[in-house]
Formats: structure tokens, sequence, C-alpha cells
């Protein structure tokens, strides 16, 4: 799921943006040569020769007349991918570009060593450490305006209901003509105006969405971590993100799950796997919901019941805190002949076998993935030593997955708490999401007491408090005391009653998610 609200929006929360430089920077030097900073010499070095390259040399597809452009936060200058959508008869063509990062990263190179050490680009509140260099990543391989860049460009045609009916992929030159965000493109669709791809995105998003409902694909309805910088200081937020944000996200599920198709036709590929929820957890969460008011049906899938939950409303809140029980288990399966595919090859969350294929700039996989499928679409086996390499792949995205979200938990933690500061031994409400009977430890000592965790709203962080209160209920908690230096922040009951021991700490978001990220 996205990440719980668990930041600060309140003005008295905002924290030296230095301060916070100082924390991660301890934080890093901790970690020692866990997370790879600077890049070496020689990757450096491989990177400005790459990026030197021509990319008209080699023989590709003329899409430079094509007027694709590109949709992301306003702040980014890594640039995945580039859409131009048209109709075509009753349904739509959707040409869909992504950054060419195999163009000037070379398989077993020393900027591929890098990347694969790296695995991903980590997000930092004040900084982000990339997978490649920047030379790359945000020059000559990024689908920046008016610039001509390689790209892979998947060529989807839909119908009008929005299925896929064809699929090819071919290595263009491609032109973007503008660089669109979220936000201005989200005021001028609801005036009624906008660029006339994004009109068509929000319509095909809309018809994506429907048939993602359709296949039991589930979504959990709940706001984005954001950090805001202010000047000299920087805060946590929490925003809802976009309309078109979802529908963005809309396409590039569609294109990971065109990837998928392909591989899996064609027998060799890396999958994005998620198991189905086990029966138990199932269960639980359907108990769960009757008990907190809210039920289940029997008939209705559980995407479509989680499309219908709040985050605003307490007892909704409490079940879609729970039902990360029901998506768990994510891996990468590699396989380079038929005999290897997995057993269920389907991501359960999305409800369809699905790869990652859109964020080379951002995340190792995804050029593995786009050398096979243009290999299959072309109608060639890919090349030995790619094959070869496939099954390394999976290791080092978990490894380096694992890192990272441990990192970015400490970063969160790190600014959560200096903001919390300003909030020192004031009262909140809150609404309890979960609740754990007290313990015992080994021989009858060191146990732990009843306690819940909360939700709070305003500032929406979370947290477990030691005292009793069924999911849903609304409770009063007082932040006893606050330890930056720790990244520990203590909650206790407001009045005490039900508490056991007094003291809770601050828990930081919980970075699954129920669909993939583009």
């Amino acid at each position: 799921m996205p990440h719980r609200p668990v930041s600060l929006h309140a003005p008295r929360g905002s924290v030296a943006a230095d301060v916070i430089r100082e924390g991660i920077d301890v934080l890093l030097a901790r970690d020692g040569e866990e997370v790879p900073l600077a890049f070496p010499a020689e990757v450096l070095a491989a990177a400005e020769a790459a990026a030197a390259r021509d990319p008209a040399a080699e023989e590709r597809v003329d899409r430079i007349d094509v007027p694709f452009v590109t949709l992301d936060p306003a702040s980014s200058t890594d640039l995945d991918q580039a859409m131009h959508l048209e109709r075509q008869g009753d349904g739509f063509q959707v040409l869909y570009a992504i950054a060419d990062v195999p163009f000037f990263v070379d398989l077993d190179g020393p900027i591929d060593h890098e990347a694969r050490r790296r695995g991903e680009t980590l997000y930092l509140p004040d900084r982000r450490i990339p997978l490649h260099p920047e030379v790359l990543s945000e020059g000559v391989a990024s689908l920046l305006p008016d610039q001509t860049c390689p790209a892979f460009v998947w060529v989807l045609d839909l119908d009008a209901r929005g299925e896929v009916r064809s699929v090819d992929l071919e290595r263009a030159l491609v032109r973007s003509t503008a660089k669109l965000a979220y936000d201005q493109v989200q005021q001028e669709l609801e005036t009624g105006e906008g660029h006339p791809t994004m009109l068509l995105l929000q319509e095909i998003g809309g018809l994506r969405t429907a048939l993602e409902a359709e296949r039991g694909g589930a979504s959990l309805n709940v706001p984005e971590q954001e950090v805001i910088a202010e000047g000299d200081s920087v805060r946590l937020t929490w925003r809802r993100p976009a309309p078109i944000e979802d529908a963005n996200a809309q396409i590039s599920l569609m294109t990971g799950m065109a990837a998928a198709s392909l591989m899996l036709e064609h027998g060799a590929g890396i999958l994005r796997t998620m198991p189905a929820a086990e029966q138990r957890a199932v269960d639980r969460f359907r108990r769960q919901s009757e008990v907190l008011g809210v039920p289940w049906r029997s008939d209705q899938a559980y995407g479509e019941f989680l499309r219908t939950l709040d985050w605003r409303e307490p007892s909704h809140l409490a079940l879609l805190n729970q039902a990360t029980s029901l998506f768990r288990g994510a891996s990468y399966a590699a396989f380079t002949r038929p005999e290897e595919i997995p057993e269920d090859p389907v991501q359960a969350a999305i409800a369809a076998p699905y790869a990652h294929t859109t964020a080379p700039l951002r995340r190792l996989v995804d050029r593995f993935v786009l050398l096979v499928c243009h290999a299959h679409a072309q109608g060639h086996a890919p090349a030995p030593e790619l094959l070869a390499a496939l099954g390394e792949i999976p290791g080092a995205m978990q490894e380096t997955g694992q890192r990272a979200g441990d990192l970015e938990r400490r970063a969160r933690e790190l600014v959560e708490t200096l903001a919390l500061a300003a909030w020192e031994g004031e009262t909140f409400d809150a609404t309890v999401i979960e609740r754990r009977e007290a313990s015992e430890g080994r021989d009858g000592e060191g146990g732990a007491p009843t306690r819940v965790e909360v939700q709070l709203l305003d500032p929406p962080v979370t947290a477990w408090v030691p005292m009793d209160a069924e999911p849903g209920t609304v409770v009063r908690v007082r932040l006893e005391s606050v330890d930056p230096t720790q990244r520990t922040a203590e909650f206790v009951a407001a009045d005490r009653a039900g508490s056991e021991d007094g003291a809770g700490t601050i828990v930081a978001a919980d970075p699954a998610h129920s669909t993939e990220s583009s």
C-alpha cells in the first residue's frame, strides 16, 4: 500500500533543513560501505564516455516528430517515461517511450556492476542517491524536453474498453515536446482544459481502472507521504494523489502487464510476483470488517471493497491498516526457458502477471526486462549473456531493496522526531488501528504490556501506546517525550487510564504497496 499518513503539516512542525542534513549525514556514515554514495572513478569515466555516444548511429525507428510529453512531479529531472496518446477507430493507440538506459550501460561493464550494487535510486527527505551517474540519469538518458533521446517505445493498441489488443516494442529516437507536472495538469483538467494527451490519459485511465476492478485488482485508498521545502526549512506533509496520477499509474501498470505477457509467451524474462493472500488472513480481515461495523460482503471482491474505504473515517482507517496483511510476499522471479516459469506468475494485488519495465533510470530490473522484451517483440532469442544475467537480478533487487527500505525508514523516523519535538507535552485524538495482547518474556520477565497502535491525523503519525482499546475507537494520547538522537517519540494514554506503564513509541510508515509504482 502507499505510505500511511505519517507526516506533519502543522507550521510549528517545521524543521531546519541543515539539521535534517546533519542527521541524515550521520545515518549514512553509520552505514559505511553498505550504502553506496559517491560513484567510483571508473564508473564516472564510463558514464562520461557513454554520454558521448550517438544514438542516431544505430538503426532505430524515427519517432522524433511524435509529440511525446512527460508527466512527473514538477521537480523531477530523471524522466523515465514519455507518452503520446491518440484515438484509433473506436479505440486508442498508446505510444509509451521508456528511456533506453541499456544504450548507455554495457552489460557486465563498470556502470552495470555499480547499478547491481545499488539496485535502485534511494529517495531521502533531503537528497536522492541515484542508481546511475547524473550525467546519464538527469542528462542524456533522461527524456527531457527538446532533447533527442534513444528510447524503447511500447506500441499498445487498445479497444473501446481499454483492453490491450496488440503489443509491439521498438527502439527509436524520440523528442519530448513538454515536461508536464501533476498539479498543473490536474488544475487544467478541472477547468475543462488541458493538453490533448492529458485529456485522453484521463479517459484511458478511467477505462483501465474499471478493468482493474473487473479482474479483481486492489488499491488502498490512503494519502502519500511528502517532504516539503520552505525556504531554509523543510516539513513533512501528506497529500492525496491527484486523479491524473492514478491515470498515469494505470498506463504504467498496463505496460508492465503487457511486458509480462510477452515474456511468458516466449519463455524468458523476470516477473514481479505476489502470492494471493492466505485464507486465514482473508478470514481474519473479514472478521475485523464485521467487528468495525464495515462488513465485507461475501460476494464482493476485496479490491472492490478496499476502494470503498475512506481513510478519514476511523473505522475505515483501522481496516486499511489491517489490509496490509493481504499484500505480502512480493518478489521477483527470473526464468530463461518455459519450464522455469513460476507455477503462479500472478501479482495478486494487480490480479495479473506483471513486470517492472517503465523505470530503468531508477530501478535495476527494468533495464533487463526491456532488453528481453525487445528481443521477443523483434522475433529473436535474447542474447546468451543477457539470459545468463537474469538469474542474478532477483537477488540483487531483494538485497538492495531491503537496504533501501531500512535506510528510508530511519530517515523518516529522524525527520518525524525532529518535527515532533515542537509538540512535546501536547494531547491528541487518535484512532486505534491495531491491538495486541500482553505477552510474557522468557522466564516470565521482560514481557510487553497490552498495547494499541494508533493513528494521529494532526500531526499524522502512527505510534504504539501501552493501553487497551478496540480497533476503530478514538482515544486521547499525549506526546510524553521526544529523542531525535535515538529517533524515538513516546506517547502515553492522556489520562493514563488503562495504560500499564504509560509509554509508547512512534513507528515509521509502512512502505508496502498494493500496486506497483511506475
